[in-house]
Formats: C-alpha cells, structure tokens, sequence
C-alpha cells in the first residue's frame, strides 16, 4: 500500500509556478508549496500473497485498490 502525494496535481501546480516565473515574477519571492492533495492505493494482489486481510472499510476509503 503506498499513501503519497498526487503526483498529477503536484505537476499542475509546478506548471502554475513556472508561468508566473515566465511572466516576470522572481523565484525567491514565490511561496513554497505542500501537497495539497494525496493517494491511498493498496494492491490487494500483493496483500493475498504475503497473507494480510484488507477490511472492507479501509477499501473504501482508498483512491485505487490493484488487483
């Protein structure tokens, strides 16, 4: 199971920064940013082989479950 930073929503808000930059701001007066969006993915194929049981609960909650 991996819990991250989405990594789509990381590049847009990269591509936002790089147009202020192309449109005359300076780089060291720009804020830094967190992610502001995040995954949960669990791959059940993997969870079946070492053994573990992924409650219902928890499947719902996830972004993506892999097969």
């Amino acid at each position: 199971m991996s819990y991250g930073s989405d990594t789509k929503d990381s590049y847009e808000r990269a591509s936002a920064y790089a147009d202020r930059i192309l449109k005359g701001e300076k780089p060291s007066e720009l804020p830094v940013q967190a992610p502001a969006k995040f995954q949960l993915v669990i791959n059940l194929k993997a969870a079946k082989a070492i053994g573990l049981h992924i409650i219902e609960a928890f499947l719902v909650r996830a972004d993506e479950a892999i097969d």
